[in-house]
């Protein structure tokens, strides 16, 4: 099935069952949904979470409460600036320089309470929790379509702070775990475990993820958006 084909299936179905949450409509972002909280809760009941003092996590509505467990629980979170559009290209949200969490989990919030780092300047990534429009019980994920999610796991990489033992996980209502073949290429970052408000489920992914990044497809256009890449471009 065509990725975007599938985003529209999935941002419908939401929309018309009404387990979609604000932000409306949900088409044409990582959708927000009723249980985030209870898969942000399976989330923290793993291994994985109780492991990781660091985690990198995007900034959609649907995370923002595995955001404020993170912090509550004394993890260091980073998020990308929007677009990468700045050389220090992260946010780092350090709890012991918070005052107000739950404000800090807002992507207003995190703007304002978080400090801008580069990569050199951040410490390694133990957990990286990703958005998605639908996934795969695989592990193959569909974000909204910009690529910046495997582009921001790929920068990460080629300064040491990834790898393949990095657990990567998402949060999904039910409706966003799906059975089609979703295509994928060597350089999209795979699940390692699926949180839904009902179930937690580890993929059948196989193999490494990502070594590099993709320089065909980058254009003059997104080269010049992203300084960071300036920095790795061979």
């Amino acid at each position: 099935m065509e990725k975007q084909t599938l985003r529209e299936r999935v941002w419908d179905e939401l929309e018309a069952s009404g387990d979609a949450r604000f932000p409306f409509p949900p088409h044409g972002r990582i959708p927000n949904f009723a249980g985030a909280e209870e898969a942000a809760d399976r989330l923290a009941a793993t291994e994985a979470w109780a492991a990781a003092e660091t985690i990198k996590s995007n900034p959609d509505s649907p995370q923002r409460p595995v955001r404020r467990r993170a912090l509550e629980a004394g993890k260091v979170v980073y998020m990308a600036v929007p677009r990468l559009s700045d050389e220090d290209c992260f946010l780092r949200l350090d709890p012991a320089e918070i005052d107000d969490i739950d404000h800090a989990t807002t992507i207003g919030g995190s703007s304002e309470l978080g400090v801008q780092v580069g990569p050199e300047a951040m410490a390694p990534i133990d957990l990286i929790v990703s958005g998605s429009v639908a996934v795969t019980e695989d592990g193959a994920r569909v974000g909204k379509g910009e690529g910046y999610s495997d582009l921001e796991f790929a920068i990460l990489r080629a300064f040491g702070l990834v790898d393949d033992d990095t657990t990567t996980v998402t949060t999904v209502h039910e409706m966003q775990v799906v059975d089609e073949d979703v295509p994928t290429t060597a350089l999209d970052v795979p699940m390692d475990r699926l949180l839904t408000p009902e179930r937690s489920i580890r993929t059948d992914s196989a193999g490494g993820k990502p070594s590099g990044i993709d320089w065909d497809a980058l254009d003059d256009e997104r080269l010049e958006e992203i300084p960071i890449l300036s920095r790795l471009e061979p």
